[in-house]
């Protein structure tokens, strides 16, 4: 029974290894730079057209192969306890320094707030069922410097204050995350999001 309990252990750590090395180290790199606790107090006290809001992202189910998980929250500083984004993104490496952002939403998505702080709140869920945003992917390269990338053209459908689609940017970097989200009608006119560029993002831990 011991030797078949050694056994056991023995697989599994390998089993996690080789989850592990099946992620690149630009990949890793890309999950380190995009989980932790970021604010845009700064740029909000020097430009008062941003809202200061705080973003926060964490690794999620590391066992599951082929790419990484992320649970993401965002909300406005004065009322973290309210985020106004709830969302799970599927991190994947589509060629040499090429990655995808998939977005995925969760169901009764306010029994999950604080599951940045502690992960566990989500043991319950079933990645393979969450609620899948079609076209809301975002396609970034890696070239040497930093993490840059958005969506494709009108491919977001969003409903959101009279849109009919969005898009999003992203630009990533050690320590920042910039990020341009935007909401556009049938015509092309932009009904919400930022109108003075992106939002920069401070890494605070």
């Amino acid at each position: 029974m011991k030797k078949l309990s050694l056994l056991t252990i023995v697989l599994v750590l390998l089993q996690s290894t080789m989850v592990a090395q099946s992620l690149s180290d630009n990949m890793l790199q890309l999950v380190n730079w995009m989980t932790g606790e970021f604010s845009s107090a700064e740029q909000s006290k020097a430009d008062t057209s941003f809202y200061d809001i705080e973003l926060k992202m964490v690794r999620i189910w590391p066992d599951q192969p082929n790419g990484a998980w992320l649970y993401v929250e965002q909300a406005a500083a004065a009322t973290p306890e309210k985020p106004y984004r709830q969302r799970i993104y599927f991190l994947a490496e589509t060629a040499d320094d090429e990655f995808s952002s998939d977005v995925y939403m969760l169901p009764n998505q306010e029994k999950y707030i604080g599951a940045w702080r502690d992960p566990s709140l989500l043991d319950d869920l079933d990645p393979f069922k969450l609620d899948y945003k079609p076209g809301c992917a975002v396609f970034l390269f890696f070239d040497g410097f930093q993490y840059s990338g958005k969506t494709n053209a009108q491919s977001c459908k969003s409903e959101l204050k009279g849109a009919t689609y969005a898009t999003s940017e992203v630009i990533i970097t050690e320590g920042e995350i910039q990020t341009l989200d935007r909401g556009f009608d049938a015509s092309a006119n932009q009904v919400w999001g930022s109108k003075s560029g992106h939002y920069t993002f401070n890494k605070l831990r």
